[in-house]
């Protein structure tokens, strides 16, 4: 028997499918930071103690994470830069760094909110939680807790 469906019936289904496997694309698009969790880690131009080190960088620092092979994790840095760094000075836990040159930190995550203190450019900032309206809060190494516009900080 000859199927009925009309030719509008199953472009439709075509293009849900589209939309389906582009939905599920991004999702695993996410991206994931980590920061370091030693008092200092060496940047590696590839995944070997033997490998040119690049830079030496500071506790905190936060890294886009982009590929982890055995012991080694590739990083992006808030310059685009990649580079590799041993897995074990890495840590889960979050830090976000101030972008601007003066970084406010606002009582609410709203603009209008009163300023509870500004951080210079490239301050860490432990990153608490993310509001999802574009504000992330965080808290100072002196235990303040604020928050800031997601779009000043590197590591959300």
């Amino acid at each position: 028997m000859k199927s009925c469906n009309p030719p509008y019936l199953v472009v439709l289904a075509r293009l849900a499918a589209v939309v389906g496997l582009l939905c599920s694309a991004n999702a695993v698009h996410a991206v994931d930071y980590v920061s370091v969790g030693e008092s200092s880690a060496i940047l590696y131009d590839a995944p070997s103690l033997k490998a040119k080190k690049k830079f030496v960088v500071n506790r905190y620092m936060p890294f886009e994470q982009v590929v982890t092979l055995d012991n080694w994790v590739k990083v992006r840095d808030s310059k685009g830069e990649l580079s590799w760094m041993e897995k074990r000075v890495l840590s889960s836990k979050r830090y976000v760094f101030a972008l601007p040159p003066l970084l406010d930190v606002r009582a609410e995550p709203d603009p209008g909110a009163a300023r509870l203190f500004q951080v210079r450019q490239q301050v860490a900032l432990e990153r608490l939680e993310s509001t999802g309206t574009g504000w992330v809060k965080v808290r100072h190494q002196d235990a303040e807790v604020g928050y800031v516009r997601s779009t000043e900080i590197w590591g959300d």
